[in-house]
């Protein structure tokens, strides 16, 4: 049998949640704050998929060659693509992974290993389909397939699970190692792209967002602030709020960057409004871009059809697509902390 390519699975999503879901039902995870990862392998063949079906291989080589040491020469696997520095997990050091320069790559492979998180198994070592199964039958599985094949690779660790909430609730409190956590129901199956089997609970709340247009500083020739926008329900980008936390030094080449992506319209929904008694000529005019690039943000409240106040720059997520950036993210509020404390 075959092994599925790389577009045969849509990672399987979760819902925003506000607290912690209770019951027998229900096991809990750390979330990981780095890239997620889809990991095939068949035979002599590795291939590294992102959250939007964009291939990550290239960007991280060391990590495809430890996969291709594995015994297993057939598998799919699910996880989270994470880099240790100084104790600590970096995204700024995944981040620099996606560049254009297979030298530069080579190097902070080499300099910054990466380390893929394993929290669930597709296609076992015999290359069957494990999708249709319920998650607590596919863990079981897992399990026994780390035991087999992972042992004396450090790259490639399986991720801890636990039914136990005071457990959960300590991974929660863990800091910046972990990004929170996620609960996801037992009794079902994989279910790609979907998001009604699991529930993230963050420390922040934030979105992934579209950058849709910018504004120029006042009197400057340089970027004063990103305009954000989410996909609605009819498809169409929605303006929503903007960021305008944007280091001084990064401003210029950030400016070269979105200069050079200007295309009308910016936004096919809800367009930024017109002039208002508090605001000058200049400061209402913007720029359309192609909606090509993603930023996570972090906000306050979503209120209305759009963020409250201005909202923080928390980074770019190259390797999310724009079109999964849907209001769903802020239909239910992913609040700071856990309700159930």
């Amino acid at each position: 049998m075959s092994l599925p390519l790389k577009t045969t699975y849509a990672p399987m999503e979760a819902l925003p949640a506000t607290d912690l879901p209770l019951g027998p039902d229900w096991q809990y995870e750390p979330k990981w704050d780095g890239f997620r990862c889809l990991a095939f392998r068949d035979q002599s063949r590795v291939d590294l998929m992102s959250k939007a079906a964009k291939p990550l291989t290239r960007y991280f080589p060391e990590l495809a060659a430890n996969l291709s040491a594995l015994a297993a020469k057939k598998f799919v696997l699910d996880g989270e693509i994470v880099i240790p520095q100084d104790g600590q997990l970096s995204f700024d050091a995944l981040l620099m992974r996606i560049h254009p320069a297979a030298s530069r790559i080579k190097k902070l492979s080499e300099a910054t290993p990466s380390v893929l998180i394993v929290f669930d198994l597709l296609v076992d070592d015999r290359g069957k389909s494990l999708v249709d199964l319920p998650l607590k039958t596919r863990r079981q599985q897992l399990e026994q397939f780390a035991q087999k094949y992972f042992k004396n690779n450090e790259s490639i660790r399986l991720s801890p699970v636990t039914e136990d909430l005071s457990v959960a609730k300590k991974w929660f409190h863990m800091g910046v190692a972990l990004d929170g956590v996620v609960a996801k129901r037992r009794d079902l199956p994989y279910q790609s792209g979907e998001r009604t089997g699991m529930q993230k609970i963050k420390k922040e709340r934030t979105a992934d967002c579209v950058v849709g247009g910018f504004r120029y500083l006042e009197g400057k020739p340089l970027v004063g602030s990103l305009l954000l926008g989410l996909y609605n329900d009819e498809g169409k980008l929605d303006h929503v709020g903007f960021t305008s936390s944007i280091h001084q030094k990064d401003r210029p080449d950030l400016t070269k960057k979105l200069k050079k992506l200007i295309k009308p319209p910016g936004f096919t929904g809800k367009a930024p409004g017109g002039p208002s008694r508090w605001s000058t000529k200049r400061s209402t005019e913007w720029q359309p871009l192609d909606p090509k690039l993603v930023v996570e943000v972090q906000f306050d409240h979503f209120t209305g059809g759009r963020f409250r106040h201005g909202t923080k720059f928390l980074r770019w997520r190259p390797e999310k697509s724009p079109r999964q950036c849907t209001l769903d993210q802020v239909k239910r509020e992913n609040r700071s902390a856990l309700n159930l404390l």
